[in-house]
């Protein structure tokens, strides 16, 4: 998928004044976020959890060359066909050499957000082979012109059903029928016979059981157990990050993903794939693969961004970022939007093309709040942040103002002066409205439109805090 991200300010622009979507994104708040704050309350200690979570993914990080040799040889041991691929590119031509080998003309395709990062889709219809989406929000986005998808959990969140009956009647060429499950009944209809038919399923995974060679596979609707129990091949792809140790620690990761992600004691699905179909088996894959990828992930090793590297793709930072409540998915260019994605786009991709996204955000802390391995967001945002300044890559009055700020901030008596000054000129600046009850307010700053533009904020009396201060200490002793 091709970095979009350098369009972030004008996307953002053309997102908030769609007022459809500000109103489908609403579903937000009122769904994900409730949800998660009930679920929660089941574990008897939440955050006891959310440590061990944190645990299990820094140890597996300390290693990972050792985990992902184990899982390797566990799954080898099994009949899975263990591959690596240091792009998301040459991931994908891995999943059309393994086609073409077997001669696949039809693929299905649980939801994989490592396989919109190799933009496989695109690669496996250029190599002659048909792909289906299966899920069904990923579905809904393919037959909408491929449309990316604008959340990780929740493709298509950023559509309501009456867009979604308009989409159906137009490809499915039957009534229009706007009712939820009269919907999915007739997206069940026209999938089916793909299930049964598709010669390749492909997956991603949630996580990889080093121990047991195994993929752990989360979903609500139940196509990942098509995609890889009817086709004859099945393919899994995934980042390298994913691996954890022995099927306990999964067990602790999946007390925290389903409530983070939907607000869900436990997914519909929990899928455990390991190997081939044995021998006197009924259903299963009787090639079994699996594609880790790299794409940047191991460069974070190490560093002060290998925080990040213990995501779990539960997608709760994005549910309650501010900014993302309000602007959707696509603003942010890539395949991870929100506050994970302002970390990972960048690091991924580079900074050079992701510019605006470690400025997405207002660092309240929330997404630090509500991830379940406590990846410190709002930090690693301030650092990349640092990056740019450090590489010159902010715009020149940024710097200069900046610069000025350093200055002044230097030298305490200047600083006071600047101060006072800009607090009699603000106080100049209000406009005193129609209700006398209100303070002045200014509606704009000369330099500053960008944020002005779009906001008020009181005069101040023309008093600096050292003036407030003074006066406050001097009425305490002498009285008002």
């Amino acid at each position: 998928m091709q970095v979009q991200s350098m369009q972030f300010v004008a996307r953002s622009g053309q997102k908030l004044a769609d007022v459809r979507l500000q109103q489908n994104l609403k579903k937000l708040a009122t769904k994900f976020v409730t949800a998660r704050a009930n679920a929660i309350t089941e574990l008897e200690d939440f955050e006891g959890t959310r440590d061990a979570a944190v645990g299990i993914r820094n140890r597996t990080l300390e290693a990972l060359d050792v985990w992902l040799e184990k899982f390797e040889a566990a799954a080898t041991a099994r009949g899975t066909v263990v591959l690596f691929a240091e792009t998301p590119d040459e991931a994908a031509q891995w999943v059309a050499k393994i086609a073409l080998h077997h001669g696949v003309k039809t693929a299905i395709k649980s939801k994989s957000m490592v396989s919109e990062e190799m933009a496989l889709n695109k690669v496996l219809e250029a190599n002659g082979v048909q792909i289906r989406e299966t899920d069904l929000g990923e579905y809904i986005l393919q037959i909408n012109d491929n449309e990316p998808p604008s959340h990780i959990i929740a493709p298509v969140v950023h559509k309501d059903k009456e867009e979604i009956a308009d989409l159906f009647e137009r490809v499915h060429q039957q009534s229009r029928n706007s009712d939820i499950p009269q919907m999915t009944r007739e997206a069940r209809e026209v999938l089916r016979p793909q299930f049964l038919a598709a010669d390749m399923g492909i997956t991603g995974g949630n996580f990889a059981i080093a121990e047991t060679g195994s993929i752990a596979i989360v979903t609500n609707e139940g196509n990942e157990g098509m995609c890889t129990i009817v086709p004859k091949i099945h393919v899994a792809v995934t980042g390298v990050e994913k691996v954890v140790p022995t099927l306990e620690d999964l067990a602790t990761l999946m007390r925290l993903l389903p409530r983070s992600a939907t607000g869900q004691s436990i997914s519909n699905y929990v899928s455990l794939l390991t190997g081939v179909r044995a021998e006197g088996e009924l259903d299963g894959p009787q090639h079994n693969y699996v594609i880790f990828v790299d794409g940047g992930r191991t460069n974070l090793l190490g560093g002060e961004f290998q925080e990040m590297m213990r995501c779990i793709k539960c997608g709760a930072c994005m549910n309650h970022c501010p900014v993302y409540q309000k602007i959707g998915g696509h603003a942010y260019g890539w395949v991870y939007p929100g506050p994970m994605g302002s970390v990972l786009t960048p690091s991924y991709a580079g900074i050079e093309k992701a510019l605006d996204l470690p400025q997405a955000a207002t660092r309240c802390g929330e997404c630090h709040v509500v991830c379940p391995v406590k990846i410190p967001l709002p930090e690693l945002l301030r650092k990349l942040r640092e990056q740019q300044f450090d590489a010159k890559l902010r715009p020149w009055q940024e710097v200069f103002f900046l610069n000025a700020w350093g200055f002044f901030a230097k030298r305490p008596v200047l600083y006071r002066l600047a101060v006072t000054v800009a607090a009699r000129v603000l106080k100049w600046m209000g406009v005193q409205g129609s209700n006398d009850k209100l303070r002045p307010q200014i509606h704009g700053l000369p330099l500053a439109t960008g944020w002005s533009g779009y906001r008020t904020m009181p005069a101040p009396q023309g008093n600096t805090f050292k003036d407030l201060y003074r006066k406050q200490q001097q009425e305490r002793r002498t009285g008002p």
